[in-house]
C-alpha cells in the first residue's frame, strides 16, 4: 500500500517535469534561409532532423569552426542591430531543416570544434548577435552545408 501512495504522488512532480519542457507559447528559434528553405534550431531534440554536438578536444571533431574578429574573413556572419524581430526571414516550410544541439553524438552526427583560435577550420563565422549564440551560429552552418571530410587529420 505504501508503494502504492509514493506512485501516486509521485505522478504529478513527472507530469509537472514533462510540461515544464513544453512551450506553449513558441518564441523564435535562431535560423537562417538557406536556398529554397531554411535551417532553424529545433525546439525539442525529438523534432530535429540532424544532431550536432561539441568537443574540446580538437581530435574527436568532424568539423572545425573557427570563430573570427573580422567579418570580411568569416564564411558566415551573423549581425543583428536591430530591436524588432522580422517574423517573415525565416518562416518554417516542409522543407525547413531542424538542428538539435546534443551533449553526445552519435555515430553519423557531426562533432564540432569551436575554436577562438586562428588555424585550421572547415568554417569561419562572425557572430556579433543577441539571438544567436557562436555554438547555434556553429550549428546552423554545419546543418546547413552539412558535414566536410575531416579536416582535422589533414592539419594535424
Amino acid at each position: 500500500m505504501l508503494r502504492l501512495k509514493i506512485l501516486v504522488s509521485a505522478v504529478p512532480l513527472i507530469a509537472a517535469a514533462i510540461l515544464a519542457r513544453v512551450e506553449f507559447f513558441p518564441s523564435p528559434r535562431p535560423c537562417i534561409a538557406v536556398d529554397s528553405g531554411t535551417v532553424e534550431i529545433a525546439s525539442a531534440p525529438w523534432h530535429a532532423d540532424l544532431h550536432v554536438s561539441f568537443t574540446d578536444d580538437p581530435r574527436l571533431a568532424t568539423v572545425r569552426v573557427a570563430m573570427t574578429d573580422n567579418a570580411a574573413a568569416a564564411d558566415f556572419a551573423v549581425v543583428d542591430d536591430a530591436d524588432a524581430d522580422d517574423d517573415s526571414a525565416c518562416e518554417t516550410t516542409p522543407a525547413t531543416q531542424f538542428i538539435a544541439i546534443s551533449n553526445r553524438g552519435g555515430a553519423a552526427a557531426p562533432i564540432i570544434y569551436l575554436s577562438h583560435e586562428n588555424g585550421p577550420a572547415d568554417y569561419r563565422i562572425f557572430v556579433r548577435s543577441k539571438r544567436f549564440s557562436d555554438r547555434e551560429a556553429a550549428a546552423l552552418i554545419v546543418g546547413a552545408h552539412g558535414q566536410r571530410p575531416r579536416l582535422a587529420d589533414a592539419a594535424l
